[in-house]
């Protein structure tokens, strides 16, 4: 695996404020093959498209999938008619969402609103197109099931070259030090988000390559700090929960603010991306909070003193 064969097509989102060093596909050309890992949303396609020709792509072997929200997987059936010829990979509860995407669409509208609108309607996969292979094809590519940030979430491993998706959750390119915070939606379970981490540290990558945002070669240590944002985290939530509904979540946000290096180099961010941060952090902040209401009493209130 060289990683001179790997690269990043940016996929800014216009119409959104913000949403630029944020969504992205990785297209590797190896020996005899060709990957393009999350495609993105329907309405960058066309840039993406316009991208893989000039970098001389001319076919498409596989398309994998680290998850089927519509961010990273929402335009693969449009991708799919400039290179007909790829397989779509990905986890195998996923399939049936894609091929009749109409429950996975309105799910969509319902949690993001305006932002599913602007990333365009998911668009259907054909059910002969798709499927979950744990060696992907003769590519050396093995996939691995994650859940965490999805049920459905799949990390994807090329010699020591990791397609995390969102396992770690978000990483955001600042001028200095690292900057990252998790990514958990509802329904989140927190043991289960950590052993996918646990699994992810023990295949030892040495590079890393986000959902959200850019490739890492220090893989181990990012995956580390994961693990532990997710721990601190859900005791923030905990500390903050009981708080009048209309604070709560604003007192998580400070308090990580104060308390989490790594989180707190989002105020490095530029202006107009840090509101995009923020809105997502009540995405991951509520996910959080859901986990907590169902621990009983005595672990919210242990996970609360610590």
């Amino acid at each position: 695996m060289n990683l001179a064969d790997l690269f990043c097509i940016d996929l800014d989102q216009p119409t959104l404020p913000g949403f630029r060093q944020f969504i992205s596909s990785w297209c590797y050309r190896g020996d005899g093959f060709t990957l393009v890992v999350d495609p993105g949303p329907l309405s960058t396609i066309p840039h993406l498209v316009t991208e893989l020709r000039r970098h001389g792509v001319e076919r498409v072997d596989y398309i994998l999938l680290t998850h089927i929200h519509i961010d990273h997987a929402g335009g693969t059936g449009e991708l799919l008619k400039a290179f007909p010829e790829a397989t779509v990979i990905c986890h195998p509860e996923g399939v049936r969402h894609l091929v009749a995407p109409e429950k996975l669409w309105q799910g969509s509208l319902k949690v993001l609103g305006k932002t599913a609108e602007a990333y365009g309607e998911i668009t259907a996969v054909p059910a002969d197109s798709i499927g979950f292979q744990e060696t992907v094809g003769a590519t050396g590519v093995r996939a691995f099931l994650t859940p965490g940030h999805a049920q459905h979430h799949l990390c994807y491993l090329l010699d020591d070259l990791l397609f995390a998706g969102e396992v770690a959750g978000v990483r955001s390119a600042v001028p200095e030090g690292i900057c990252m915070r998790p990514a958990t939606p509802p329904k989140f379970l927190l043991d289960t988000a950590l052993d996918s981490i646990e699994r992810m540290i023990a295949l030892k990558p040495r590079t890393m390559v986000f959902g959200h945002y850019g490739m890492v070669d220090n893989a181990l240590e990012h995956l580390h700090i994961a693990r532990s944002q997710l721990k601190l985290w859900v005791r923030a939530v905990a500390k903050t929960a009981h708080l009048k509904e209309s604070w709560r979540e604003e007192a998580c946000y400070q308090w990580l603010l104060e308390t989490d290096e790594h989180f707190r180099r989002i105020e490095q961010l530029p202006a107009d991306i840090l509101p995009r941060e923020r809105m997502f952090f009540g995405n991951t902040w509520r996910g959080m909070l859901e986990y907590v209401e169902s621990l009983p009493e005595d672990e919210r209130r242990k996970l609360a003193e610590e």
